[in-house]
């Protein structure tokens, strides 16, 4: 039985459900983030990507955190799904 798709490993769609500057702020701030670093990354101009690699993503959205959400590694998915030879 295949896993939902919404239960896979997506980190950029997270972070961009925010639209306004001052929500993204308040959800940074109630991952860890001071306010002072809250207030810069919430309103950058960085694209997806650049987020994604940046310390925006990496120090507030951790794999343990996804995890407890219910999300799964994409590494871990594959190797419960992929075909065995016999």
């Amino acid at each position: 039985m295949a896993e939902k798709p919404s239960q896979i490993l997506y980190l950029v769609p997270i972070e961009y459900r925010e639209k306004k500057p001052e929500r993204k702020r308040k959800n940074l701030i109630r991952l860890g983030v001071d306010q002072d670093h809250a207030y810069a990354w919430s309103r950058t101009r960085k694209g997806g990507w650049a987020v994604a690699q940046s310390p925006i993503l990496i120090t507030t959205i951790t794999l343990s955190r996804l995890r407890r959400k219910g999300y799964e590694s994409m590494l871990s998915y594959y190797l419960k799904t992929q075909p065995t030879i016999q």
